[in-house]
C-alpha cells in the first residue's frame, strides 16, 4: 500500500516494547512521529524515517495515537496531563490505541475523557516480548466499540500476528491479566517438571528438546528454553510485574468470585522468589528457586538451544 495512503501515527513510550512495536511500523511504510520522555531511546529510529517530536501534545494532530506506557500515571500525564496528546486547542486525534499495563479504572477514566474530544478509544494490550514483537509474532487482544477495532485492525496487524476483538469497554485488560496469571502458573509447573527431570538424570536441554517436539511444546517453551538450559535470566519479564499481575487477577477473581487454588499457589511461590532477592532477573529465575527447594545445585549447560521464533518482516 502506497504509504499516502497510510494513517498518519504519532508514538507515545518507545521502551524495549514500544520501540520494536514503532519499528514495525516504520518497515512497513507508515510515518511514524515519536515522542519519549527520554528522548536518546527513540533517537536510533530516526535512521528509519521516524520523527521525534518533545511533547505528547504535539501528535494531537495525528488519525492514530498508540501509547505504551508502564503505570496508570504515566498514561493519565501523557495524555491529560500538561501537555498531554488530549490537551491541543482545536486538534485531536482521530484514534487513541493504548497498550499500557494499566487498570479497568485508569483505561475508563482516559476512554471518556477521549471520547469528549471526539477520539475514539482502543484498550490493546499485547502477548509478548521485544524478540516475539521482531519476529512478528505478538498477539494483540482488543476492546471499545467494534467499529474503531476493525478500522485499526490494518494497523495492529502489521504490529503483531493477530489481533483479537475481545468485547466492549475495558475487557482487554482482564484478558491480559488472565494471560500473565497463565504465564507464570506454566512457567512454576515448566520448572517444576524440569528440575524433577534434572535430578533423575535427565539434561535441561535434553528434556526440554523432548517436551518442545511433543503435543505439550508451545512458543512459549520454546522460547524460554534457552533461559532455563543455560540459566540466562535477562529481563524480559521480572518477578514484581508478575507478582502485580497475580495481584490483579486474583483481585478479579474474588470480585467475580471465581476460585482459583492453582494461580493463588504460584502467587506465594513468586513472593517467596521476591522475598529471596529475586527483583530484577527475569521471571524465569522461578527455577532456581525450585532448586533451592529441592536441595539443588544448578550450572549452565552452555548448550546452543534454538528458540522457535523467526523474523518475519513486511513486504
Amino acid at each position: 500500500m502506497n504509504s499516502a495512503h497510510k494513517p498518519r501515527i504519532g508514538w507515545i513510550g518507545a521502551g524495549r516494547m514500544g520501540f520494536e512495536m514503532a519499528r514495525r511500523l516504520l518497515d512497513a511504510g507508515y510515518e511514524v512521529a515519536i515522542y519519549n520522555r527520554t528522548q536518546s531511546k527513540a533517537e536510533p529510529l530516526l535512521e528509519q524515517g521516524a520523527t521525534i517530536v518533545p511533547r505528547p501534545v504535539d501528535l494531537a494532530d495525528r488519525d492514530i495515537v498508540f501509547i505504551m506506557v508502564s503505570a496508570p500515571k504515566d498514561l493519565e500525564e501523557v495524555t491529560v496531563g500538561e501537555g498531554g496528546v488530549l490537551t491541543a486547542d482545536g486538534a485531536a486525534p482521530g484514534m487513541i490505541i493504548d497498550s499500557s499495563t494499566v487498570s479497568e479504572q485508569a483505561s475508563a477514566a482516559i476512554r471518556e475523557f477521549a471520547t469528549a474530544r471526539g477520539t475514539a478509544f482502543l484498550a490493546a494490550p499485547v502477548s509478548g516480548n521485544p524478540s516475539v514483537i521482531a519476529a512478528g509474532k505478538l498477539t494483540i487482544a482488543a476492546s471499545g466499540p467494534r467499529e474503531t477495532f476493525d478500522r485499526a485492525y490494518d494497523v495492529l496487524t502489521t504490529i503483531g500476528r493477530n489481533a483479537t476483538y475481545v468485547g466492549e469497554g475495558e475487557v482487554a485488560r482482564l484478558v491480559k491479566i488472565a494471560h500473565n496469571v497463565f504465564l507464570g502458573v506454566v512457567t512454576q509447573s515448566l520448572v517444576e517438571i524440569t528440575a524433577l527431570a534434572e535430578r533423575g538424570g535427565v539434561s535441561r536441554e535434553a528434556f526440554l528438546a523432548f517436551l518442545n517436539d511433543s503435543v505439550m511444546g508451545s512458543t512459549f517453551t520454546r522460547y524460554k528454553s534457552p533461559a532455563i538450559v543455560n540459566l540466562d535470566f535477562t529481563p524480559t519479564f521480572t518477578m514484581p510485574l508478575l507478582s502485580k499481575d497475580f495481584d490483579l487477577g486474583l483481585a478479579a477473581a474474588h470480585d467475580l468470585k471465581v476460585p482459583m487454588p492453582i494461580a493463588a499457589a504460584t502467587a506465594q511461590i513468586v513472593a517467596s522468589a521476591i522475598g529471596a532477592g529475586h527483583l530484577t532477573e527475569d521471571f524465569a529465575v522461578l527455577l532456581l528457586e525450585q532448586a533451592r527447594r529441592s536441595g539443588m545445585t544448578l550450572e549452565s549447560e552452555n548448550a546452543d538451544v534454538a528458540t522457535g521464533l523467526e523474523v518475519v518482516t513486511h513486504e
